[in-house]
């Protein structure tokens, strides 16, 4: 496919290009992409509009949306990323040989990326500002959901770059909504793409996974769990859990299981249940938590176990203990975030030890899954990849490195 050739031609090119840019100029990129953004706000706000009135999946109209709280969130992700020193150029390690050799490890940028990402057109601001600051270029494939939106904050974005004489090309987005662009991406880029990072439901993530002939940043689905230990504060399990499910339902850090021990379910589920319910949450149980709401709720089903509602509804099952809370994790999860609630260090280690989860928590909220809450300014996405880089990626965890040896004509015997 021409169309997909030259944007991997341009990307390339750029990259080349991008190694010559001093970094003070990558951080006037950023500052002048805030700026515009917040001069284009009506024109952005109008834009995002009309992908809102053109969606036809109505579950995904919160990620969608942008309006003035969230464009300044966006604004506050870019500012916060250009404070950040060049990850690049960095000495990780270094360390001589008895033979006088001297090794060093030092970072480097990995090229250029891929994003396929859905519905948060946040993505696109976020990405583009990791990426340039990471010393990477990026090939962007928003969501069809959510084009108007994506391209005004691309273009600002590239804008931003001819602005300051930097090659327009650092940031890409594909325009054409053609379902073929996403196959030729992952079978046929590997000459110009060096990673695809996929953003967007199980069924994306495991189509890239198999068909992607590059190395994948995978982010799986966010089926998110909260352990409750008989051990723990109800107040605060109840304080965490309404925060974890409700705070914002639509995102990949929202819990979708919680898991009681049975010795805690006169003392804390119904509490916790009540709680959730009073709040607007559809709550779906196993029938032995049934039997304390005399058989009035929902039964969840081996359905539930495994999915990502990405709306007001949660199940919740009773296990023996930590060590069977741990196994259904282990059963159901996809490695994304995972939380005990407990006053007992001794659980809270068998949790966290336990959970293969690229976040483990103790006595926190699964929201807080995020590269910003991490203090990383924004995140490209959540690895769920056993291999690193793992949770949220930031503008360290886009670089590579190499070894640079030196010695004084050493030869080896």
């Amino acid at each position: 496919m021409i169309y997909l050739e030259n944007i991997g031609k341009n990307a390339k090119n750029a990259f080349e290009d991008l190694k010559d840019v001093k970094h003070d100029k990558i951080k006037k990129v950023l500052n002048d992409y805030s700026r515009a953004i917040l001069n284009n706000k009506r024109k952005i706000i109008r834009e995002n509009l009309k992908d809102v009135k053109n969606t036809k999946r109505k579950n995904l109209v919160d990620r969608l949306v942008l309006n003035e709280k969230r464009i300044e969130g966006i604004r506050f992700s870019i500012n916060e990323i250009s404070k950040f020193k060049n990850p690049n150029g960095r000495i990780l390690e270094q360390w001589s040989r008895p033979n006088k050799l001297k090794i060093k490890k030092v970072s480097t940028p990995i090229g250029v990326i891929g994003v396929i990402y859905e519905s948060r057109p946040n993505v696109t601001a976020d990405v583009a500002s990791l990426s340039l600051k990471s010393g990477n270029c990026c090939i962007l494939r928003g969501g069809s959901e959510s084009i108007n939106s994506n391209k005004i904050l691309a273009n600002l974005f590239r804008a931003a770059l001819q602005k300051n004489k930097i090659n327009k090309n650092c940031v890409q987005f594909i325009e054409k909504k053609d379902r073929k662009i996403v196959d030729n991406l992952l079978s046929k880029m590997s000459r110009y793409i060096d990673v695809i990072v996929p953003r967007g439901g199980k069924g994306l993530v495991t189509k890239v996974q198999k068909f992607s002939n590059v190395h994948v940043i995978g982010h799986l689905e966010g089926l998110c769990h909260i352990y409750v230990d008989k051990s723990s504060n109800l107040n605060m399990a109840k304080k965490i859990i309404i925060n974890a499910k409700m705070r914002r339902t639509s995102i990949c850090g929202a819990v979708e299981t919680l898991l009681i021990e049975e010795k805690a379910l006169n003392s804390h589920a119904v509490e916790i249940i009540e709680s959730l319910k009073e709040s607007g949450c559809e709550v779906r149980v196993d029938k032995k938590i049934n039997t304390l709401f005399k058989k009035k709720l929902k039964l969840a089903n081996h359905k539930d176990w495994k999915t990502e509602y990405l709306d007001a509804i949660i199940s919740v099952k009773a296990v023996k203990n930590v060590h069977e809370g741990v196994q259904h994790i282990l059963k159901y999860g996809t490695m994304h975030t995972d939380s005990i609630i407990t006053n007992n260090s001794k659980n809270a280690k068998i949790f966290l030890d336990g959970v293969n989860s690229s976040i483990a928590m103790h006595n926190v909220s699964t929201q807080f899954a995020d590269g910003g809450e991490f203090g990383f300014g924004g995140e490209i996405g959540i690895s769920t990849n056993k291999l690193p880089p793992r949770g949220p990626v930031g503008i360290n965890q886009l670089t590579s490195y190499k070894y640079v040896v030196s010695g004084n004509g050493i030869i080896r015997k």
